[in-house]
């Protein structure tokens, strides 16, 4: 699931999406919300300070307080949650998004930055406990990410009345894996497919939703992607509710995307980040250049995993479903521990796999790109770009996937550090254009010099 760079596929307009969200008959003329002109873009260009061009209503809350929340809100965030004050994300874009009348917003943030309690404090606090039935929604690019926003959530409405519900809540299953019942929860977590199914059969009710949230939104507006049913469901949901709050959140939007969201919520708040200022200076970052792919098992058996121990957890990135199986067996046969995960798993695995993972049963996982956007385990200090990335053409770098692959480590401002694994010239050539690309100097490193590795890994790990 690679992210677009700059050579993204053009995108379609936002009045004229293929037909496919719920079946739905096409409307002419655009939707409630899709005309205006544009608001002005608050350029957030030093690491999301506060400051920003042109006069703002809107005050930077620095407690959690200031913000109009709910006395179980609070006690969630406070008691359950561990916060001690909003991060700047979150003092930020929370007073935008919570002050009436409740403007779109598109925001962009580091990864780890806190932008899931963002989008989750904002859909519990437009719930009205007492009225039942579906009034937030959150669309998530993968079964991984609906999972742990629903966890999440449910961890910070615990002393609240709200309910909630995901696509892949098994216990609201039925027989065979889907469900039977209309959904009256109030906040629904899910991927487009299973959705469209519920609303295809009459489960679920989109008349009462008043914000519609898309986590890892640029993923989720690429042309090649979830482009036309996130437009199609924008477009169903807005002509029932003109008034619905859109929040689009993601920590990259490269240009082409960022004008495609403009368009659908031209209206809306704006939070960017400097693409130079995204690639993460507490992720240390290395290109360990091996003569052949075989040179680069070495690396993980005889400089890496020797000093998983020490080193915390690791994610090791592989561009295909085959490989990541073949690196695992192979590991496995030689005796070193790690497991592994892709799309194509049936999804008890895959949930039995991240979860051993987040308990930290296993070390060191091997995944594809499902895990690249989004996952959320503290512990993780080391990410191996194993192949480097690249999009679906097999030669153009993938900045945003890069971004989000090493932006797995180094969570809320830890150490972290990222070894990109190369051995031919195309994937040296990716590797300096991703560090042009993000204006980051990346070191080389010999990938047979233990010494040097247990030095790096000393230096930027302890």
């Amino acid at each position: 699931m690679a992210s677009g760079g700059d050579a993204a596929a053009t995108l379609p307009a936002a009045g004229t999406p293929k037909k496919s969200w719920a079946d739905e008959a096409e409307e002419e003329g655009p939707p409630p919300g899709f005309g205006g002109e544009s608001a002005a873009v608050k350029d957030v260009a030093d690491k999301l300070q506060a400051s920003a061009q042109g006069d703002s209503i809107y005050a930077s809350a620095q407690r959690f307080e200031d913000l109009p929340l709910s006395p179980e809100l609070l006690k969630g965030l406070y008691v359950e949650m561990k916060f001690e004050r909003p991060s700047k994300i979150q003092a930020l874009t929370l007073p935008m998004i919570l002050t009436p009348p409740h403007k779109d917003l598109i925001a962009q943030a580091h990864n780890g930055s806190g932008k899931t309690t963002c989008f989750v404090l904002s859909m519990l606090s437009r719930v009205n406990p007492s009225v039942r039935g579906p009034q937030a929604l959150c669309l998530c690019p993968t079964r991984e990410l609906v999972v742990q926003n629903l966890s999440v959530l449910r961890r910070m409405a615990k002393y609240t009345s709200i309910t909630a519900t995901s696509t892949a809540s098994e216990t609201e299953a039925g027989a065979g894996g889907m469900r039977r019942d209309p959904v009256t929860e109030q906040v629904i977590v899910g991927t487009h497919g299973k959705l469209k199914n519920w609303v295809q059969k009459r489960l679920l009710d989109l008349d009462g939703v008043a914000i519609l949230v898309f986590d890892e939104a640029d993923e989720m507006l690429k042309a090649d992607g979830f482009a036309d049913d996130s437009v199609r469901l924008i477009k169903m949901i807005r002509k029932k509710n003109p008034k619905v709050q859109l929040l689009l959140f993601s920590a990259t939007f490269n240009d082409v995307v960022k004008r495609f969201a403009v368009t659908i919520a031209p209206t809306a708040n704006q939070v960017f980040v400097a693409k130079e200022q995204l690639s993460l200076d507490v992720i240390a970052q290395y290109n360990v250049r091996c003569p052949n792919r075989e040179a680069k098992t070495r690396v993980l058996k005889e400089m890496i995993f020797p000093n998983c121990e020490k080193l915390g957890q690791t994610m090791i990135f592989v561009r295909t479903r085959d490989m990541a199986k073949n690196l695992h067996t192979e590991m496995d046969r030689d005796g070193y521990k790690c497991t592994s995960i892709t799309g194509d798993m049936q999804h008890a695995e895959r949930d039995r796999v991240v979860q051993e993972f987040r308990d930290g049963t296993t070390k060191v996982l091997i995944s594809t790109d499902v895990l690249s956007r989004g996952f959320d385990v503290s512990q993780v200090t080391l990410v191996i770009n194993y192949d480097v990335p690249v999009e679906r053409d097999g030669m153009t770098p993938a900045y945003e996937t890069y971004l989000h692959r090493i932006g797995r480590s180094g969570r809320f401002g830890r150490k972290g550090a990222a070894f990109n694994l190369t051995h031919t010239g195309q994937d040296v050539e990716v590797m300096n254009k991703i560090s042009t690309y993000f204006k980051k100097a990346i070191a080389e490193l010999k990938w047979d010099d233990e010494d040097e590795f247990i030095k790096v890994l000393d230096k930027t790990l302890n």
